[in-house]
């Protein structure tokens, strides 16, 4: 047999089976490989809820909580069909198994915009990727995508349980099915009643599949404003994160990593630091391929006493292999790499390049942004304890099987024999996507069999060590026909790829290898209506380590692309608002989200007078990130002296139909401020190879008194849930940037946002 005909043969029955198994259902996601068994008690229906015979039903939540509120969200999904009383409801992580995991956020990441969904390629591809990943996928937290990656399992989960729960009690009442009813946790058998906590053991036998969940308009949980289940917990001080886990017998270790990307140590003196107070252990990190790098650790009795023995190591390193590399000399590569029509094409769309070279004038802008750190409340930590051929691992995680198999593989184990305690995050925004901090928390802890040993990072470890918001370069071309009028727009950036990084330090071979369209995300699948489009980018392979930061691609591309458009409208002499809305005529819902906020944000009426000299304006931006369609205006005021102050913000969404308009709220803000501070502030230099954030003192945080009145309002929709966590980011730069033009002419196209006379005044 020849070879290609072999290949072919092979590829062939390859297919075959492929397509075979692609024609089979989806596995479920409702029961998990072992019944759950959660603290406190309670019998587990499926893989997403138990019931205690006092009737406290406890949640089982695979999704991590970090402040966003995905854990009271989830809940009520599984409450509403349950129909169980709301104010026994309680929730706890979920164990690690393949029901758990995360399709919606895999989904997300094809390449594809909203607008290709109705083709049927893309939804075959889309499907079978869902199904895929339910297999091979991985549990995880991020991309906005938990509740719409649990809207239908968790309340199926829930309606289960309840067709089981009044099965249950229609056998024990000896009436049938459809004579029984729900009620705040109680089945309602004509004159009988039977609590929930009574009839669990006996409905946990039953599996029922022929159920039915609500109509939007039957629910009484999903769509009113609820409180956090874990609000209490927060403001009374609760142990619930990684550096709050308090473990009899418990160390402490500080450590010491490398002051340039790429050192090595070259000495150091263990003997004096042994002897420092507490000292029980210095130990040699050889770093890893999650992306921990070679360092040393010091463990102590105390987290202090670790931190200040750290000094006495009097370590040496080797010259960085970077120690030319400078944030000047990265943006120069990135504008040279942007300054082609070569790299991935995302979209091409009409004769764009053609349109180019026939315009009788064509609009050529550059935008550029910096690294960012994450800078989470809590610095990255995890607890381990090695037992013999054992092992526990505490710490707060967004990717927790990930994390325990980085645990594993440090301590070269089997992922069964490493127990993960999940806990709460302290700030996650995409840091916590990676295991670097867990496989460097086991080496430590294989150092001291037997001993919990917490590794805690200091601000100065978490800022210089993070994997950054890529820094990038975007070339904007528009062709312009002798009346001004648009004819094709060109978009061509340069960076690195997060995405692709983490798959590599993962080891997730699929994600390393893929196109990331994170990288070009923001820009190629937005709702506007050019005539013509192309948006292809390069990737520029540097040492900076980088990895998803809150919005990711969005993040940034967000700010070009609206800043971009507003260039546009200015060149053509149109309304910012109004330019906008003529790009809109097919995309309603974008449309619909542009009109709210220009009317709830005045837009179309003079803003007052500013005050002592100064000049008010207000900036508009639109942008399309998660499934969600986020409008936003900023009212900003320059003040006589060229300081900035953002005074007002008005926010309209379209996020699909809102789970917790209270927590949908709280997303929305959280998401307005991060923005505004990566906006004006937001910047990680690099200087001769090292990374120059140390701690908040030259990494300039929003101050409270910077932040703006916030206004918020959600189109009111029945589509499926869409993601809040992250679009509110996008929309705060080049809202400001904008508003900013209006006032001063000046057009600001590099982040963070400085106006020339506020440089000078500084």
């Amino acid at each position: 047999m020849k070879r290609r005909t072999f290949l072919l043969a092979g590829l062939g029955t390859t297919g075959a089976l492929v397509m075979g198994w692609s024609l089979t259902p989806p596995r479920q996601r409702l029961y998990p490989s072992d019944a759950p068994t959660p603290d406190g008690g309670g019998v587990a229906l499926n893989g997403w809820l138990a019931i205690a015979p006092d009737d406290t039903v406890t949640i089982i939540a695979p999704k991590a909580e970090m402040g966003q509120g995905i854990h009271t969200a989830l809940a009520m999904l599984v409450a509403e069909e349950l129909d169980c009383d709301w104010s026994r409801v309680r929730v706890v992580h979920s164990g690690v198994d393949k029901i758990y995991n995360n399709a919606a956020a895999i989904v997300d990441g094809l390449p594809f915009s909203d607008d290709m969904e109705a083709q049927p390629l893309v939804r075959g591809v889309r499907w079978l990727t869902a199904k895929t990943m339910r297999e091979v996928g991985v549990m995880m937290t991020g991309g906005s995508s938990s509740v719409r990656d649990t809207w239908e399992v968790a309340r199926d989960a829930g309606a289960t349980a309840r067709a089981a729960l009044v099965a249950t009690a229609a056998a024990r009442a000896g009436v049938a099915v459809s004579a029984c009813r729900t009620q705040r946790g109680v089945v309602i058998c004509g004159d009988r009643q039977f609590r929930y906590g009574e009839l669990v053991g006996d409905a946990a036998a039953r599996r029922e599949t022929n159920v039915t969940r609500k109509s939007p308009e039957a629910f009484t949980i999903i769509g009113t404003s609820r409180a956090r289940l874990d609000t209490d917990d927060v403001l009374h001080g609760r142990p619930l994160y990684g550096m709050d886990v308090t473990i009899e017998g418990m160390r402490y270790a500080a450590v010491l990593m490398p002051p340039a990307l790429g050192c090595t140590v070259v000495s150091f003196d263990k003997q004096a630091a042994t002897t420092r107070p507490g000292v029980e252990a210095v130990v040699e990190l050889a770093g890893s391929s999650y992306g921990n790098p070679p360092g040393l650790a010091v463990v102590a009795r105390s987290w202090w006493e670790a931190k200040q023995a750290l000094a006495y190591l009097n370590a040496r390193w080797s010259e960085s292999p970077h120690a030319t590399l400078s944030s000047d000399g990265i943006m120069r590569t990135l504008r040279s790499a942007a300054a082609g029509d070569g790299g991935l094409p995302y979209r091409s769309d009409g004769n764009a390049m053609d349109a180019l070279d026939t315009a009788a004038r064509v609009l050529d802008v550059t935008y550029e942004a910096p690294y960012l750190a994450h800078v989470t409340m809590e610095p990255m930590n995890a607890t381990v304890r090695v037992n013999g051929a054992t092992a526990e691992l505490w710490t707060g995680t967004q990717v927790p099987g990930l994390a325990r198999a980085a645990a594993a593989s440090v301590l070269r184990m089997s992922e069964d024999s490493v127990t993960l305690h999940q806990l709460q995050l302290g700030g996650g925004f995409g840091r916590r996507l990676e295991a670097d901090y867990v496989a460097q928390a086991a080496d430590i802890a294989r150092a001291l069999p037997g001993v919990p040993v917490q590794m805690i990072w200091s601000r100065e470890d978490d800022m210089r060590h993070d994997f950054y918001r890529p820094a990038g370069v975007t070339r904007m071309r528009a062709a312009l026909d002798g009346a001004g009028t648009l004819e094709s727009v060109v978009v061509q950036s340069a960076g690195q790829s997060p995405f692709q990084a983490l798959g590599a330090r993962m080891g997730i071979t699929a994600i390393a290898i893929s196109p990331d369209k994170t990288a070009a995300e923001g820009t190629f699948e937005q709702p506007y209506e050019f005539p013509a489009m192309r948006v292809a980018h390069t990737d520029v392979p540097l040492p900076v380590p980088v990895g998803s930061w809150r919005s990711v691609g969005h993040s940034y591309k967000g700010f070009v692309m609206e800043s971009f458009v507003d260039e546009l409208a200015h060149d053509a002499k149109v309304d910012p608002v109004r330019y906008r809305q003529r790009l809109l005529q097919q995309h309603p819902r974008a449309r619909a989200v542009l009109d709210l906020v220009a009317d709830k944000s005045g837009w179309f009426t003079p803003l007052a007078a500013a005050p002592n000299g100064g000049k008010r304006a207000r900036g508009v931006a639109l942008h399309w990130s998660y499934a969600t369609i986020v409008a936003l205006v900023a009212e900003v005021l320059v003040r006589a002296d060229g300081s900035v102050r953002v005074e007002r913000v008005t926010v309209a969404a379209d996020a699909g139909l809102i789970v917790n308009p209270s927590g949908a709220a709280q997303q929305v803000e959280g998401g307005v401020l991060f923005g505004l501070q990566a906006a004006l502030h937001g910047e990680v230099l690099v200087k001769n190879g090292r990374i120059e954030a140390n701690n908040f003192n030259d990494y300039r945080a929003l101050r409270m008194s910077e932040a703006p009145t916030i206004a918020y309002h959600f189109v009111p929709s029945t589509h499926v849930p869409s993601g809040l966590g992250e679009p509110a980011v996008p929309v705060v730069a080049p809202a400001v940037a904008n508003a900013l033009f209006a006032i001063t002419g000046v057009r600001l196209r590099t982040l963070p946002l400085r106006l020339p006379v506020a440089e000078q005044k500084t």
